[in-house]
């Protein structure tokens, strides 16, 4: 099954907060089955639904290495981060052909709807927690870049179209 296409910065839906999950239904498994068959393609460790273009409070992530151990969530919410930093370069299908250094929590425990409709807390640690938190800022209407200081953003944004053309 081929996934929708990515919606391309600077389209409006990258900037705009999805809706929330009311409950977990087979279309929002079809949803999450489409997203994690994009992520595989990118390859990627994760992905929103809004990168899809889909306005609703869905993520899966999978940093395995073996892959197929995707944690599919709805509505996912950062309890608790740590103090230590861990920094990673990022990147996004919206925005292709460059990345960026981020600095985030190395570790974070996250509230989600599971696959069961049923509420869990779990902890997250280094690319796992970088992840999801990328994820949810693709949730709220941010994207990985606006973590940069503006000159570094402004240079990173000035790349990526001209490589667009």
């Amino acid at each position: 099954m081929a996934h929708r296409p990515y919606v391309m910065w600077p389209d409006k839906r990258l900037r705009t907060a999805a809706e929330e999950v009311t409950e977990i239904t087979d279309e929002v498994r079809a949803i999450w089955d489409e997203m994690i068959e994009a992520m595989d393609a990118m390859p990627g460790v994760g992905l929103a639904a809004v990168q899809l273009g889909i306005m609703q409070r869905l993520a899966v992530v999978d940093a395995s290495d073996e892959r197929g151990k995707a944690i599919r969530m709805a509505n996912p919410e950062v309890l608790h981060a740590s103090v230590q930093p861990r920094e990673h370069q990022e990147a996004s299908p919206n925005l292709p052909g460059v990345s960026a250094v981020i600095s985030r929590p190395r570790a974070v425990t996250v509230r989600f709807l599971n696959e069961d409709g049923e509420v869990e807390d779990r902890d997250f640690v280094g690319l796992w927690a970088t992840s999801v938190q990328h994820q949810i800022d693709h949730l709220n209407g941010k994207m990985y870049f606006d973590h940069l200081s503006k000159l570094k953003r402004d240079r990173l944004t000035a790349k990526a179209r001209k490589m667009q053309g």
